[in-house]
């Protein structure tokens, strides 16, 4: 069993050198306190900060769940899940959530994993079908707890902590400081790790007024992000109809965006994702849903084309930049109308639009669709292996992979595209056929 991760190769499966302070300080803190209350802003790591003492914290020949992680979103489950198995520590790891397939989880627990994480409503559904035994779970931790509480799911932890009886360690995890900590939780008097940045270090963030003359502010949109250097940019809308006519209109337009909200599919929303991680669209057009708990990448610009209600939903927005103190800028659209939100000092600068703007450059990348993924013995190299020796590509003609359970996605230059899938048509990877073919993207919802 790995007890000391620094000793051994989790952090090369990482990819990682060394922890930052708060990881060092979170191995140290989790593996001798029993109650943690860990503080720590959006894109700092927290994920690794509370999964590394979990290797010492195992053990080898109980094959039953001994850690439970709760969450408020299935995006942040699979997250967590990801993070652990690239850590390959050999140890077990089932996410349950609401739309995944019953049948599926039910299979996973009957050999039960070392860490279950799931949602309250699926955890506590599978506690009640007692598909899972709960009395060797020792470690339970709550991630974005304060989400979860926000989401109305005092019930399902209040109900799910009770069935816990062997419990002798609890983990808070937030990126939101002054939480009042449920009694129901059992964590008293917690060892507090608060590495939410202050006031100077907060600097790094420049917030803009964006003022639009129309009411409606499409156009004022549509400017701004043409003033953006053909930069990324995450924007905020606060309704999921209005996330999917914003994108609709600026593909229109000639703007490469899609959309992300929790009304799609699973599969809808994990293409989006990809597609937005791997440059295939610049702009990602989304709900609060997208304002944390979600692996991608570091922004230089969130865009609030509305304006959430309350102020922590607009501090959890602007943590999608600016992230371990690099600098970044959050731009507030707003119309004269507009109704003022109490959170916010409107008298902040102005960010002035050219009236000469040029359209984004064109995605770097484009998304091609694999049919095959890990358990049809697929991995990375295979796939990389196969576009560069029979399509020809080089190495830097391949960008980002994402190798799933069945499927995969290959980012590839586009200009590189039709050549590629020429090459490759009728061609055998691994000594098997699989469908190759541009990756379909996220189409507006018929009414």
């Amino acid at each position: 069993m790995i007890k000391n991760p620094h000793s051994n190769n989790v952090l090369i499966n990482l990819g990682i050198e060394q922890l930052n302070e708060m990881q060092e300080v979170a191995l140290e803190a989790i593996s001798t306190s029993p109650n943690i209350l860990l503080l720590s802003p959006t894109g700092s790591g927290k994920t690794l900060a509370f999964l590394l003492p979990l290797v010492s914290l195992l053990e080898d020949d109980l094959r039953q769940v001994q850690c439970l992680i709760i969450v408020p979103s299935r995006e942040l489950a699979l997250q967590i899940e990801q993070v652990w198995k690239k850590m390959a520590t050999g140890f077990k790891v089932n996410v349950c959530y609401g739309g995944h397939s019953i049948e599926t989880e039910l299979k996973n627990l009957s050999e039960p994993p070392a860490i279950l994480i799931g949602t309250p409503g699926r955890i506590a559904d599978h506690i009640e079908r007692i598909t899972f035994k709960t009395t060797a779970i020792s470690t339970f931790i709550l991630d974005e707890f304060d989400k979860s509480l926000q989401l109305g799911f005092h019930e399902e932890m209040k109900f799910i902590i009770s069935k816990l009886p062997k419990v002798n360690k609890r983990i808070l995890v937030s990126a939101t400081s002054g939480i009042e900590i449920p009694k129901y939780t059992g964590v008293n008097h917690p060892t507090i790790l608060d590495f939410i940045p202050d006031n100077e270090e907060k600097a790094k963030l420049a917030i803009t007024l964006v003022k639009s003359k129309e009411k409606d502010k499409l156009p004022t949109l549509f400017q701004l992000i043409c003033s953006l250097n053909s930069e990324a940019a995450l924007i905020f809308c606060n309704h999921r109809d209005a996330a999917e006519r914003v994108s609709e209109l600026l593909n229109e337009r000639g703007i490469y965006s899609t959309y992300y909200h929790g009304g799609m599919d699973q599969d809808e929303r994990e293409r989006a994702l990809i597609q937005f991680r791997n440059g295939s669209v610049n702009y990602l057009i989304t709900t609060d849903l997208a304002a944390r708990g979600l692996d991608i990448p570091e922004m230089k610009h969130v865009i609030h084309y509305h304006l959430p209600a309350k102020e922590d939903e607009f501090i959890h927005r602007n943590g999608r930049t600016a992230r371990m103190l690099h600098a970044g800028t959050a731009y507030i659209l707003l119309h004269e109308s507009e109704k003022k939100v109490e959170y916010l000092d409107y008298n902040m600068n102005v960010f002035s639009i050219s009236s000469d703007v040029k359209l984004p450059k064109p995605p770097k990348f484009q998304t091609i669709y694999i049919s095959g993924g890990k358990k049809n013995k697929l991995n990375k190299m295979d796939i990389v292996g196969f576009f560069s020796q029979v399509g020809q590509l080089q190495k830097d003609d391949i960008g980002l992979l994402e190798v799933k359970d069945f499927i995969s996605f290959a980012a590839v230059k586009s200009s590189k595209v039709k050549d590629l899938l020429h090459l490759i048509k009728d061609k055998k990877m691994k000594g098997k056929k699989f469908k190759i073919e541009v990756a379909r993207k996220v189409i507006k919802r018929e009414e």
